[in-house]
Order: C-alpha cells, then structure tokens, then sequence
C-alpha cells in the first residue's frame, strides 16, 4: 500500500529483458515494495545506488512504457503518516494529456482515461497519476483536470507532462468497492 506521495525521482538506467534498473538513493531491501511511476514493483537487487525489479509482460501490457525518470514511493510501513490517500499501485488504465495550461504560480492539466474507468472519478475525489495523488479538480463526460501546484511540479515528473503523453492512472479503490457491493451493479 501507497499513499502517493513520491519521495523521489529516479533515473531509469537500463530496462532489458524485464529487468527495470533505476539509479536512485531511495533505501529498499530486497523483496520491499517500491511505486515506480505508480506501477508496484518488488526490489530484486540493490546496492550502489542502484534499484532493479522484474516487470512481467502482464504488468507491461496495463502501463505506459517507463519514460527516462519516474516518480517513485516506498510502501507505506505501520505508523507511518498517511497524506494523500490509499493507492495500491495497481494501474487501472493509461489516460491521455489533452491540455496543460499554466494556472497562477502552477498548472492544470486535462486527462482524458478510458471511458469505462470515468464513472470512479468525482470532483474533488483523489486519484492517482503516474503514482502521485491528486485531488480531481473537475470532471465531465470526456476527462478530468487536476491542479498542480509548483511543489509537486518540482518533485515529481509531472513537470514533464505534454499533450499527447499517456500518463498511468490508478482511481480510488473506494470507488470499486463500493460499486461491487451495490446491488445489482458489476464492473463492466
């Protein structure tokens, strides 16, 4: 579990053979749990500076290819502060950037995901892009916009977000809960 609060931004070094090597000074045991631009990977081996994990082709067909940096996040550890909301790092689909607009000292950004995933999105709901929570700051029948404020601009990689790129998305796993608990309502 995550809460999406990226701790730091890593350099990918090499991704072959579904081996993911990042260079980053984030501490990880083998076997931790680690959010890699919101995907959840277990550390295969560490040591100079370095994190390497397995990536299965399962994970690599619901993500959007690792870009040069990603965003990444140590599992939450009891007693740990709880910012942000729970993220699982289980991607539910790749969403596309349709606008990034600067907004007062920040910017706004419109992502358009799967259609069949808007129905867990609400105005001022939380969910999760490329591992980071936000709050949804609008939504409507074709996307949402999130606001994002210099401080995350300049820890994370959303500073790097363009039109056209996919972006990982991950909603709120309250959503989906409770529509499978309604009676009479299945996730399509």
């Amino acid at each position: 579990m995550f809460t999406g609060l990226v701790r730091e931004v890593g350099a990918v070094a090499s991704f072959q053979g579904g081996r993911l090597v990042v260079a980053a000074a984030l501490e990880a045991e083998l076997g931790d749990s680690v959010a890699v631009d919101g995907v959840c990977l277990t550390v295969v081996e560490h040591g100079g500076g370095r994190l390497a994990f397995d990536v299965v082709p399962e994970t690599l067909d619901r993500v959007k290819p690792f870009g040069d940096r990603v965003n990444l996040e140590p599992a939450l550890r009891a007693g740990d502060p709880l910012g942000g909301h729970y993220v699982q790092g289980h991607v539910d689909g790749i969403g596309r950037v349709v606008s990034v607009e600067p907004e007062t000292d920040g910017v706004r950004v419109r992502v358009e995901p799967p259609a069949e995933l808007l129905r867990y999105l609400v105005e001022k709901g939380s969910v999760a892009v490329e591992g980071v929570s936000l709050t949804v700051a609008a939504v409507d029948e074709t996307g949402f916009e999130i606001a994002l404020i210099p401080h995350t601009l300049a820890e994370t990689t959303l500073s790097e977000l363009a039109v056209g790129s996919g972006v990982n998305l991950e909603l709120d796993v309250l959503a989906k809960y409770v529509e499978k608990l309604l009676p009479g309502t299945m996730p399509r």
